[in-house]
Parts: structure tokens; C-alpha cells; sequence
């Protein structure tokens, strides 16, 4: 399967989990808020790394920034086969003609 699919596996899995042991559940256990918040914060990180020109750091911080949208997912019940479905609609649709198709 792919590495999202084996990473929701895995965040699922800590779901109900020990929050002192697991930090997925722990980011679970302090509900959507929370976890949108570092999705934020990672993001933000990414962007920093790449102004830098920082080609490993935008590596590691998109590897962050993926796990904490996958919590995301998991904290707001979407499966990554939502977002595939998403992106298999797009396929062959411009950026621009998609954009403009979307009421806001």
C-alpha cells in the first residue's frame, strides 16, 4: 500500500492509546483544535525551509507536516481514500478551470 495508507494504519492504530507512551494519542486525546494547530505549525515549517533553499529540510518537515495531516484525517474521520478520490476528480481538470468551479 501506499506510505499515507500505512501511516493512517498506524495513527488509527494509537487511537485510545496511552497519551503518556504515544504521541499520536496524545495529540488525539487534545481533540481537532489542537491537531490543526501543529498541521499549521508544520506547514509553516515546510515554507521556511523552502525559502532557505533547504532541499533536507523540506524533506524532514514535509514528512512532519504529512503524519500530523494524516492525524488530522483520523481526528476528523477522512481516510486517505477520500483525498484520493479528490485528486483522481481533478486528474485531467487545469488548476485554473478547477479553481474557478469551486463556489468558495
Amino acid at each position: 500500500g501506499h506510505a499515507l495508507d500505512k501511516l493512517y494504519a498506524t495513527v488509527e492504530s494509537r487511537r485510545g492509546a496511552d497519551p503518556t507512551t504515544s504521541w499520536t494519542a496524545k495529540l488525539l486525546s487534545k481533540g481537532v483544535e489542537k491537531v490543526s494547530q501543529k498541521v499549521g505549525e508544520e506547514a509553516v515549517e515546510v515554507v521556511i525551509e523552502a525559502v532557505k533553499g533547504e532541499k533536507e529540510g523540506i524533506v524532514k518537515e514535509s514528512a512532519d507536516l504529512l503524519y500530523h495531516l494524516t492525524v488530522l484525517w483520523a481526528a476528523t474521520g477522512v481516510k486517505p481514500e477520500d483525498v484520493y478520490a479528490e485528486l483522481a476528480r481533478r486528474e485531467g481538470t487545469s488548476g485554473i478551470a478547477e479553481k474557478q468551479s469551486r463556489t468558495s
